[in-house]
């Protein structure tokens, strides 16, 4: 029997469609990749794949038809988290058959929602004290084995769940682009790079970026400058808000 369609509706800068994108190349499941501009979303969108117009999203079988003509005998399903279940669901992959060690994934995918991701805008739009990440990170770095990924060997939704706020973070600490005070971008930079405090965090997530789904699903060329557009006027902003 065929395997039915799959479309994904992405877009490359955000943190919760790359975590799709990366699950469905690392399950080698094929699909096609629709790019959706978050500023200038398609009128059809939401009326025909997501009602809550965000991505991702994925239609699912259906007649193979163009992604921006997407059929209505498809099934439509949304939200990063969701979306990982079903495509490890799909795949047989990405989840181990062991029962505890899918508890651990899923406990970890939790920890991951409850700390590093809602950071990244915390930190980066807000200026929230940098410090937070790096108190997250040795956190999640606690729960981490000693060699491999979160369940061991195996890698799993719960490191996709967390990669893509990891690159955008490093990212933006490296470029300092963020509402913080100047500077303490890059010093957080270096801190996570050179502190002996992180280096169980450094291998992992130099194995992460390693492996070729990232490489071709992270493009820092796009997303900084997008990053820097958005957080333009941002640091002044604050800092005056702060002093008045």
């Amino acid at each position: 029997m065929a395997a039915k369609q799959i479309t994904l509706y992405t877009s490359t800068i955000c943190p919760y469609a790359h975590r799709a994108e990366l699950a469905l190349e690392e399950s080698k499941l094929p699909y096609t990749r629709f790019e959706i501009d978050l500023l200038n979303k398609p009128e059809w969108y939401a009326p025909r794949v997501n009602l809550a117009s965000k991505v991702p999203a994925i239609a699912y079988g259906g007649p193979a038809v163009a992604p921006d003509e997407p059929s209505p005998d498809s099934e439509k399903l949304a939200e990063s988290l969701i979306l990982l279940e079903f495509i490890a669901d799909l795949s047989g992959n990405l989840l181990p058959a062991d029962p505890v060690k899918r508890a651990k994934a899923r406990f970890f995918i939790d920890a991951v929602s409850n700390t590093i991701q809602p950071l990244l805008a915390a930190v980066i739009a807000r200026g929230e004290p940098v410090d937070k990440v790096l108190e997250a990170i040795e956190k999640l770095q606690q729960l981490l084995p000693d060699e491999g990924f979160v369940v061991g060997p195996e890698f799993s939704i719960a490191d996709i769940a967390l990669v893509p706020f990891l690159a955008r973070l490093e990212l933006a600490f490296q470029s300092d682009i963020g509402a913080y005070d100047e500077g303490t971008g890059i010093k957080a930079f270096e801190t996570l790079t050179t502190d002996a405090k992180f280096a169980r965090y450094r291998k992992y997530f130099a194995d992460i970026k390693a492996r070729e789904s990232f490489q071709k699903t992270f493009h820092p060329d796009i997303i900084r400058p997008v990053f820097l557009q958005r957080t333009d006027g941002l640091r002044a902003q604050r800092q005056a808000q702060a002093t008045a």
